[in-house]
Formats: structure tokens, sequence, C-alpha cells
């Protein structure tokens, strides 16, 4: 009699592959290793495509961006002991920017634990961490319960990442198996949205209407959440000036008459109301100074629990989904405006004056002829060469702080970064991830020398898998601050103490494993060398040698020790 199952002699590592794609997962992104081997095995016979990096934090980071373009689940599988640790970083990473990533760690058998065998390195502790839940699938019989758990962690309140160990004899056993099945009912799936009570959107509402000084300031949440219309008509209806962070990025274009950036600090100071959804401007590296003025109302929308009241020193917060909250101010504000937001003119104005006020003052930096380059005029350069279509990828330290203050995105979803972390290393394997997800889109990849190389040898690995990219290594041969002689002495810190390197050529790295590459050392010609870039169809390195000393306003030395 049949009991409704289809029971054959399956292998441990296709029953994971099985539960995976039952759940949705389409693509697990991975990095060798002979005890893993099974897991990719059944992956590709269950029709799941495995990319593989050169290491595990480059696979955890591509799993995480994944998660961030898509929306859906991130999932990397790496191997036991050294390989789990070596992916922490980029668990720790999708965890601080609130992004869904499922990472498989294989393990030794559990008969081994803790008797000295080959890789028998880490169980569940350190994973469990940086995760929203850890666990081992004990055998072949519980794998399909442990990856819906696990997957259902990642989207249940605050998004996050989970993690799965998988011991070596659940993933080679071979044992008659039913195909996992799982109703619809039962696949993993974003909770309700959680909504604030109506009382306490009115009384924001109610704020935001009589406000004469309001500023909003969108975090990543807006992105992540998909609010992107809610916070467009929120600040439309209400006449409200916007400041973006991260994945927010976007939101509104460049030129957009509420689309504001280099007044925030003037806002900040001078604002009565201060509405900040997600995350916390105020805090360092880009918040140092920006705390708001005295006389201001900050309002907090944030969905993450261990963040809401968090921040009380600033002002209240509200526990809520970034979309549902937006929208349902924007509604209970409708029709109550008066005249409110046309006497928000003067205020707008205001804030437009010191807009202008600091892009004049800066505007000999954008257009600096120096050699070696100035870092402003390269992102300078580089604003003007992005395209609707450009997605932009920043990974480094002070130079990807300072192209927030130059690069503009022209679209929401548009914009990729570290995040709250700030790690290192993000760049190659964002690329892959985005290239892969949209490939319709361009992207264009800025790199500190520093940063490429933590995982720059996946530039091989998009060379391998034909996925163009315009890619720009801002290069002032110095990981971390770079020497400078006015350091001498200051807090005790020597001279040179700033990890200089050796001024690798980047371009000829590039070329070497395949792409296209180009030594930039004119200003003039950044410009053409990014057009060049572009008509290769290859993943490409422009080296451009940027001043290590040049001073760029709130970031002196491209450092954040402002």
């Amino acid at each position: 009699m049949s009991d409704g199952f289809n029971r054959q002699l399956v292998p441990g590592g296709r029953v994971i592959a099985r539960a995976l794609g039952a759940q949705g997962v389409e693509v697990v992104h991975t990095s060798r290793g002979s005890r893993i081997g099974g897991l990719h095995e059944g992956c590709v016979d269950e029709g799941i495509e495995v990319v593989h990096l050169h290491n595990e934090q480059a696979a955890t980071h591509a799993a995480d961006a994944h998660a961030r373009i898509t929306g859906t689940t991130g999932c990397a599988a790496v191997t036991a002991g050294p390989g789990t640790v070596a992916a922490l970083p980029g668990v720790a990473t999708a965890s601080r920017a609130q992004s869904p990533l499922l990472l498989l760690g294989v393990q030794g058998a559990l008969t081994g634990d803790g008797r000295g065998t080959r890789q028998d390195l880490t169980r569940i502790g350190m994973p469990a961490s940086f995760t929203k839940y850890a666990a081992s699938v004990v055998d072949t019989a519980h794998a399909v319960q442990e990856v819906s758990t696990a997957l259902r962690a990642c989207h249940h309140g605050e998004p996050g990442p989970s993690y799965l160990e998988i011991p070596l004899h659940v993933l080679d056993a071979v044992s008659a198996s039913a195909a996992p099945h799982v109703s619809q009912d039962e696949l993993h799936r974003t909770p309700t949205r959680p909504a604030a009570g109506p009382g306490t959107v009115q009384r924001l509402a109610d704020l935001l209407v009589h406000a004469e000084r309001p500023a909003i300031l969108l975090g990543r949440q807006v992105w992540t959440t998909r609010a992107t219309d809610a916070a467009v008509t929120l600040v439309r209806s209400l006449n409200i000036p916007a400041y973006t962070d991260g994945a927010a990025r976007g939101t509104l274009p460049p030129g957009d008459p509420h689309h504001f950036r280099l007044s925030r600090l003037y806002a900040l100071a001078n604002a009565d109301v201060i509405v900040v959804v997600g995350d916390a401007p105020f805090d360092a590296p880009r918040g140092r100074g920006e705390r708001p003025g005295p006389q201001a109302t900050v309002v907090r929308i944030e969905h993450a629990p261990r963040i809401v009241g968090a921040h009380q020193d600033v002002g209240p917060t509200i526990a809520g989904d970034a979309g549902e909250v937006l929208a349902s101010v924007a509604q209970a504000a409708s029709g109550r405006t008066g005249d409110g937001a046309y006497r928000r003119k003067e205020w707008l104005d205001e804030l437009r004056a010191a807009e202008r006020t600091a892009y004049e003052r800066r505007l000999p930096q954008l257009r600096s002829d120096a050699r070696p380059i100035h870092p402003y005029r390269l992102l300078h350069e580089i604003d003007d060469f992005l395209t609707e279509d450009s997605l932009c990828i920043t990974d480094g330290g002070g130079i990807a702080l300072c192209s927030e203050q130059i690069v503009q995105p022209r679209s929401p979803g548009h914009w990729l970064d570290p995040g709250p972390s700030g790690t290192p290393g993000v760049g190659i394997p964002f690329v892959l991830a985005a290239k892969r997800a949209r490939p319709d889109k361009e992207v264009v990849a800025l790199f500190g020398d520093g940063a490429l190389s933590v995982t720059g040898w996946d530039f091989e690995t998009l060379v391998r898998l034909d996925l163009p990219f315009i890619g720009v290594v801002a290069d002032n041969s110095a990981a971390n601050p770079p020497p400078r002689a006015e350091r001498a002495g200051r807090d005790g810190e020597p001279a040179g103490a700033g990890a200089p390197l050796t001024g690798l050529p980047y371009d000829t790295f590039a070329r070497m494993l395949g792409g296209y590459g180009e030594a930039v050392r004119d200003p003039a010609d950044i410009g053409p060398a990014l057009r060049r870039a572009r008509a290769s169809g290859k993943p490409s390195l422009l080296d451009v040698r940027i001043d290590p000393h040049a001073y760029a306003p709130g970031i002196p030395n491209q450092t954040v020790d402002k």
C-alpha cells in the first residue's frame, strides 16, 4: 500500500537540498571543501544552482547581497571547522544589516565531537552569537523541519541570519527517505508586518501636520521593507525635506524638490520635528556631531525589537514595519495639512540655500585637476557616469563614506554597501550577487584598495561566470588611515601607523585574470576610462591613484576620525 510518498534511497545531502528547494531556495553560494561535496551534489540533483567562490566569507557576502536585492532569503553553504569560522564575518554583516540569510555549515560526525577529529573546530556556539536561530540537523528525518524553522526565523520580526549545522553522518547517510512534502501553509513566509497602534500613528500625524520645520531621515529599512512608495507619498503630501542613508539612497531621485543631502547637519540643528526611519544616523562614524538641536522632537520608526527603546535618550520609538507606519501616517494626515505644507516653503528654501553653500564650498575639490587625483574629483566623475540603471556598490572605509556625499543612485534599490558593520571585502561578492540577480542592471563598484584585497581573488569568479561590471579602485596605497606627518605623536600614535600598501597595479591584476584593466593618473582621463570599461563588456578594474593626504570635509584623509 502506498503512503503517498516517493520512497527511494536518498543521500543526506540530497535530502537537505530537497528541503531547501521545497522552501523556495534557488541558489546556494558556497566555497570548495571536500566535506561539503555531498550537499553540492544534492543541490545540483535538485536543480538548485551552486555558485562557487574562492572563500567562505565571500560566499556568505554574496548570499547576503542576494537577499538584499531580491527580498528573498540568501543561502550559503560552507565546509566544516575553519570553513564555518571563515564565514562568520559575512553572517555578522548580514545581522547588522537585517538581511535574511541561511548559513549551512558542515560539521564532523557528532560521535567524534570533542575528540580532536579533523576540522572539529566549532559547533553552534560561535554562529549563534550572530544569528536569530542556530541548530543542528540531527538526522535526515528532521531536515525539512529544521530548514523550515531556520528560514522562518530569518523573516520573523526583525530580518536576519540563521545557522544550521549539518554533521557528516547526516550529510553522508544513505537511507530510504520520503521526498520532502511541504504544503503551501508550511512554506516559510514573512509574518504579517508589525503595525503601530492607531493612537501612535495619529500622534505622529498630528506632530507632522503642525510642525514648522520638520525633517525625515530615511534609513535602510525603507528599502528592506519595500516602503519606497509610502515614504515618497508622505514627504510629498506633507512637504517634508528628506535625507537618506544606506539602502534607502535612491528613494528620491537627484534633483527631486524633497531630496536633500548636504544640508543634513543644518537640518538636524534647526528642525523642530525629526522622524528617523530605521537606522540610527546619530551614531558613529557618520553621525559624530550630528545630534539634533535641543528644540527638536525626535521620533524613531523601527521594527527591530532589540533597537526599540535603545534610543530613548533621543526620543520615543514607534515599533512597526516602516512601510506600514509611513503609509498609515500619510493616511492619518490626509486632508488635514491646511496651509501647513505651504508654510514650510520657507523652511525648504532655507535648506536649499544651505545645500548651495555646501556645494559651492566643495566645488573646487569636485573639479580639481590635482595629481594625484583628489578623491572628490573621482567621486564626481563616477556620479556623472551613472545612468538610471546603474546599481552602485561601495566597499571600503574612508572612500566609501566620502562616496555617500557625492555619488547618487538614480532609483530605489540601486545602492549596496556593507551596512552598519562596515565590513571590508563585500564588494566583489556583492557584484556577483547583483549581476546574477539583476542581469539587466549595470553594476558600478567602488573599492578602497585595502578592502579589495580581502576578497579580490573572486574577480576571477566574475570572469569565469562572464559577469561584466565597472570597478574603480581608489588607490591611496594604504589600508586604514594613510601615513601622514601631522599624526606623529598625536595620542601617542607614531607616524606611519596606517598600514601602508605597496601601490599594487590593480589594472594588471584585472588583465591577468581575464578582465579589463586600466591605470588612471590624470583626472581628465577618469570619464573616458569609465566609458572604455563599460564598452569592454568584461569585469573591469580601473586603478585610480588618489591623493592620500587630500582633505575631504568630514572625513580627513579618507578616515573616520572626525
